[in-house]
């Protein structure tokens, strides 16, 4: 009965392998395997490494190693001679032991290149095994590895080098830089810590029960996940025991829910920027007709800090008591605390009871946001920060660049000396377009003058750094609230005087009130704009929106005052631009021509200093102990981590 059942499944094959044969020749394609002899150039190997027994994945044995009898297969590995023939008769005979109590015994034997596999030995042991889809085949397996070079793709094998000596897996497959890394660090691992065998089995069988929710829902979906890449976004939001946990159809749900996410990711997608209050993307015909317009809104606020003890959150607190006020009797507005960083608790709490849109107030909840914005679909949910976008959640800032450019111009104007100081909290996405329109800002009033960077974040006292150098002019921590008494050097710009009192000069700060009321009544019309898999959308207004403005000292000189409202009405009408100007960096890279505008992708995304600072960008081991976490979930060029720490969006 077993030959007669292998006769059929070679019959099966046949037709699956002419089939593929035919469609590659109508494309115009190579319609048999690829030789690896013939593709491969010698001289760019730099080393063979034998890996032993492996059991590779199926769907990654895509040639052969030398031609041989290449043209009885298609290029899916499917026979293509007829049935009689002496190929067939081996194939059929290899079938028929597969179905026995023997079962095909011996290994293949391939050469891994490049994390694809080329059968040396076995050809027709893999074609059968692939032809009853088997996931894995074992294989003697050599690698040969490439030279290092620029190019990315070889960049990011050698990064799955190093995760397959850790794990020695090869079902997770990347083509981005950083995602191994990635990987380990949601898996709870250390960066160089080695796999056990049982850490093995549990991840590959979640692996392998995640990939039946995956092929449901890539079925119905547009767009080129990987199952790698899919199951990285899954545990961006859920651990691994979760995933174990839940059933497929759970798992579908919720990957449908994140699979705009994984095509921004994978694509490297730009995000929807929103940079005024007027082009948020409105309906007319929704506005007019009233679609999916909501009489009484239900409005959570998460937070993460103490208002009273936390200047970032007493910011955005004050913006929801503007919002009670202006739309008193249309809304509830709740506050949910979260003080124990449990974040997900207190959104799980608000969407409890009632709450169809949820503001939270600090990055560190980015992913109990996505987690809640997943699991329920209808709840509208906005997290404060700026270094990522997802489809499902609507990320906020500020230009408070607009606002740097300004008081630059006043340190210039002010300084005695041709140094002015400036001390940055955190390497963080946003903070280096602040202190590169401040250096902006000073130049075009002081052409000579240097802006002194430092860093809170570091060891050490900027502050008295700078009196020991005699810096006269300081930049420090912005507010959040201008008609509360403040010290002199809470101000954001302020003068030190040789007697060592301190004037203030300019004080940018934040007015978070307009936003929710926008934003609310945005929702509340049914006008508010979605994300998609073309892009998250990321809210970022300036100074036209009245989100930020700068407080000017009232003793500060008349001309100074002057210059400064011009600058602020000309970034408002859009007349001046910090960042149209020939800008060269410290290296003395033109980043800039003066003919245009740079974007504001390119000013969200600095991670260079113009040529008239001095100081660069701290390396995480340069940190102070409780600033590490902040720059890991936040910091240029990192991946998110949870944090402990506070402000995370006011750094600058």
């Amino acid at each position: 009965m077993s030959r007669q059942e292998a006769i059929f499944q070679y019959k099966d094959a046949l037709k699956q392998g002419q089939k593929y044969y035919k469609n590659a020749l109508n494309r115009g394609q190579h319609p048999f395997p690829p030789v690896l002899d013939d593709i491969l150039d010698e001289s760019t190997v730099a080393g063979r490494v034998s890996l032993g027994l492996v059991n590779v994945p199926s769907d990654l044995i895509v040639g052969v190693k030398s031609a041989g009898r290449v043209t009885a297969l298609a290029g899916n590995f499917m026979p293509i001679l007829e049935e009689h023939s002496e190929f067939a008769a081996k194939w059929i005979s290899l079938c028929e032991a597969h179905l026995s109590d023997e079962g095909i015994r011996d290994p293949i034997v391939c050469t891994e290149y490049m994390g694809r596999f080329y059968v040396q030995e076995g050809n027709k042991r893999a074609s059968v095994l692939k032809s009853y889809g088997a996931p894995r085949i074992p294989a003697m397996v050599t690698r040969l590895i490439p030279e290092y070079s620029s190019d990315r793709a070889v960049q990011v094998y050698y990064e799955f080098m190093d995760f397959y000596q850790k794990s020695g897996l090869y079902s997770m497959r990347f083509s981005r830089r950083g995602q191994y890394e990635k990987l380990q660090a949601l898996l709870g691992f250390e960066p160089d810590q080695v796999w056990t065998e049982a850490q093995r089995r549990s991840f590959s069988a979640a692996l392998s029960h995640f990939e039946a929710a995956y092929k449901k829902v890539k079925a119905g979906q547009q767009g080129a996940v990987s199952l790698s890449e899919a199951m990285l976004e899954m545990l961006e939001v859920f651990s691994l025991e979760e995933i174990k946990a839940q059933s497929v159809a759970e798992l579908a749900q919720k990957l449908t829910s994140l699979w705009a996410d994984a095509i921004i990711e994978s694509e490297d997608r730009a995000p929807q920027l929103h940079t005024e209050p007027g082009s948020d993307g409105q309906n007319i015909v929704k506005k007019i007709f009233g679609l999916g317009r909501i009489e009484y809104a239900k409005i959570a606020f998460i937070y993460a800090f103490d208002p009273d003890k936390s200047a970032w959150t007493r910011a955005h607190d004050l913006g929801r008591l503007y919002l009670e006020q202006h739309m008193e009797g249309r809304c509830r507005v709740r506050v949910y605390e979260a003080y124990d960083k449990d974040y997900y608790a207190a959104m799980q709490k608000a969407v409890a009871e009632g709450a169809g849109l949820i503001f939270a107030t600090t990055s560190p909840m980015m992913d109990a946001c996505r987690r809640i914005a997943t699991e329920h679909r209808n709840v509208r949910v906005f997290n404060c920060a700026l270094h990522r976008h997802f489809s499902n959640v609507h990320m906020y800032y500020s230009r408070i660049h607009e606002a740097k450019f300004i008081t630059g111009a006043i340190a210039g104007a002010m300084s005695e000396g041709d140094t002015v100081g400036y001390v940055a909290n955190y390497p963080i996405y946003g903070v280096p377009a602040s202190i590169n329109a401040f250096a902006l800002g000073l130049r075009m009033t002081n052409p000579k003058a240097k802006l002194k960077l430092l860093w809170s974040c570091m060891p050490g006292y900027p502050l008295l750094e700078f009196v020991k150098e005699g810096v006269d002019v300081i930049s420090n921590r912005d507010a959040t609230d201008p008609k509360e008494p403040h010290l002199a050097y809470e101000w954001g710009t302020y003068k030190l005087h040789a007697d060592g009192s301190l004037q203030p000069l300019a004080l940018p700060y934040w007015d978070w009130g307009r936003f929710y009321e926008r934003i609310v009544k945005n929702y509340m019309d049914g006008t508010l704009a979605q994300g998609s898999a073309q892009g998250g959308i990321n809210y970022f207004w300036g100074l036209s929106s009245g989100v930020i403005d700068v407080k000017l000292d009232e003793e500060l000189p008349a001309g100074v005052r002057a210059l400064a409202e011009i600058l602020k009405n000309g970034l408002i009408s859009g007349e001046i631009k910090p960042f149209r100007s020939r800008i060269y960096d410290q290296n003395g890279l033109m980043r800039c021509d003066g003919e245009r505008e740079m974007s504001a992708e390119e000013i969200m995304g600095m991670d260079w200093f113009c040529d008239n600072v001095e100081g660069k960008l701290p390396k995480l081991e340069e940190l102070l102990p409780q600033s590490v976490e902040m720059a890991k979930i936040l910091g240029i060029g990192t991946e998110r981590r949870e944090t402990e720490n506070e402000d995370t969006a006011a750094g600058g």
